[in-house]
């Protein structure tokens, strides 16, 4: 596909290098058998996350601890190309390294970061974040999970839904609500008490592992909990991060459903032509590139404040408001120009769009960033 605008030309060097890096490793690793794992529901992520470890992709925006310590636009670009293969996919890596990784190296103590910095960059131990409850989601501040103080220990009782990697996690951050405040905790998943099935018969989101947690008085020495942070600006600034790469991800999502529409047209005949011949195709694919290029502008923009350290997360709602309501467009719009193909897992699109539907809601829903943009615009907050 021809890039009109030229977005990438934008790329330095070693941008590039991660760009091609990561495509080619869903080339090869991936697209061949994103399909079948989609359509059968796994997602074989102790396969994959050494070898996501080995190329530098867990947490690679953090320092040290054998973190890759990449400018925020390399890590966004490896969001996108990761998210061409599949959200699960770029999911995995962004709840690793934004979402589980980050809060550690953020607000943890220097045991904790020893601990579990190293093997989770290598991903010979695996994350997840527990922050969303079955009643409250978009309301994370009426979380019901509770830590109580008992002696030096931590008892944790509570409940989360909607955890990405949680039934093959090996450590979970639980933000819980305590005497003091909100507080983050790191519990290995093996404490007495903690259990993670996995929630089933999805329909969107389906080669990735989504699960419930469940803490029946779990006990956590007071070394688990997060030493720097007190209140919900931790699990928020956790969120910023993940919104970050889920803005640059979708890009990839669409651009991937806008390709195999265009190679679609160029060859499905109808009356005589390829269909890519006729207006009303050729109008559809039109609104989509400028839709797609919109959101790369957006996601390129956004990595430049966050490279001069000067993004807000009102810019971050903004970006994921936008760009995945576009690639949603796009790919219903994809959809439509495959027709009946646009519904089978032989092409990407359907695996694409059911995703995106999931995309929209999580890490903040539509609604929820409208709303912080509506703030941002009138001085006014509606959430109450």
């Amino acid at each position: 596909m021809d890039d009109i605008l030229r977005v990438d030309d934008r790329l330095t060097g070693d941008q590039r290098l991660i760009r091609d890096t990561v495509k080619s490793f869903v080339s090869d690793r991936v697209l061949p058998y994103v399909g079948d794992w989609f359509e059968e529901a796994v997602f074989p992520a102790r396969e994959l996350a050494p070898a996501l470890g080995e190329l530098g992709l867990l947490g690679m925006h953090l320092e040290g601890y054998g973190c890759a310590g990449t400018d925020a636009t390399s890590y966004g670009v490896a969001c996108r190309e990761l998210e061409a293969g599949d959200s699960g996919l770029r999911s995995f890596v962004s709840v690793q390294g934004s979402l589980a990784m980050f809060p550690i190296w953020k607000y943890g103590s220097p045991s904790q970061k020893e601990e579990w910095l190293p093997r989770m960059a290598s991903g010979s131990a695996i994350g997840c974040f527990g922050l969303t409850e079955p009643d409250h989601g978009s309301d994370p501040s009426s979380m019901r999970t509770y830590a109580k103080r008992d002696g030096s220990d931590w008892i944790l009782n509570g409940s989360k839904m909607w955890i990405t990697n949680g039934s093959v996690a090996d450590v979970a951050v639980v933000w819980a609500q305590t005497d003091e405040g909100v507080r983050g905790f790191v519990v290995p998943t093996d404490t007495p008490g903690f259990s993670a099935p996995p929630i089933h018969k999805k329909m969107s989101l389906r080669a990735s592992v989504t699960s419930s947690l469940y803490f029946d008085d779990v006990r956590l020495p007071g070394s688990a909990v997060l030493p720097e942070v007190v209140g919900l600006r931790g699990p928020l600034s956790c969120l910023s991060e993940a919104r970050f790469g889920i803005l640059w991800g979708v890009v990839g999502a669409a651009r991937a459903c806008l390709e195999s529409a265009i190679s679609y047209s160029q060859t499905r005949v109808q009356f005589g032509k390829p269909i890519g011949g006729f207006q009303l195709t050729q109008e559809k694919l039109a609104w989509m590139y400028v839709g797609l290029a919109q959101s790369s502008l957006t996601a390129f923009h956004l990595g430049s404040l966050k490279d001069a350290g000067e993004l807000s997360p009102r810019q971050v709602s903004f970006g994921k408001l936008f760009n995945v309501r576009a690639a949603l467009d796009i790919a219903r719009q994809a959809r439509s120009i495959l027709g009946g193909n646009g519904i089978t897992l032989e092409y990407p699109v359907i695996r694409h769009m059911t995703n995106l539907e999931s995309v929209l809601t999580y890490e903040g829903t539509e609604e929820i960033h409208t709303l912080v943009l509506g703030e941002a615009l009138t001085g006014l907050s509606a959430y109450r």
